[in-house]
């Protein structure tokens, strides 16, 4: 099986896990009286409001210990979480140095190329 065939059957098999996602969530349904069906959406509808308040507050007490973090310059360690703080990442323009180094070829015993990634995205 050559990749194309494999990305196409590995497609295929996310598109069947999502049908049989669907088909236990109709089961489920089935089974559940009007009354329960409505009990359960008030409660999800609970649920939102109270997560989308935490998460609001969780949002905001994160960029504030990043604040901190940035300002103080180093890893803050509590009880449960850690603050790990890198610091600013160099980066050098590939083109412009591409170039630099047909006339400057020693520069390019400098040069090191990392291992590629593949990631999947959907088509």
């Amino acid at each position: 099986m050559d990749t194309k065939q494999k990305l196409d059957r590995l497609s295929e098999m996310q598109a069947q896990a999502d049908v049989m996602r669907l088909h236990f969530d109709e089961l489920r349904k089935s089974i559940m009286t009007p009354e329960i069906q409505q009990a359960l959406a008030d409660i999800a509808a609970e649920e939102s409001t109270a997560l989308d308040a935490l998460n609001g507050g969780i949002a905001e007490l994160t960029a504030e210990v990043k604040a901190d973090v940035t300002n103080f310059g180093a890893t803050v360690k509590g009880d449960y979480l850690m603050a790990v703080y890198n610091k600013a990442r160099v980066t050098w323009d590939n083109k412009g140095l591409d170039g630099f180094a047909v006339a400057h070829p020693e520069i390019a015993a400098f040069r090191k190329v990392g291992e590629p990634t593949v990631t999947l995205r959907k088509v």
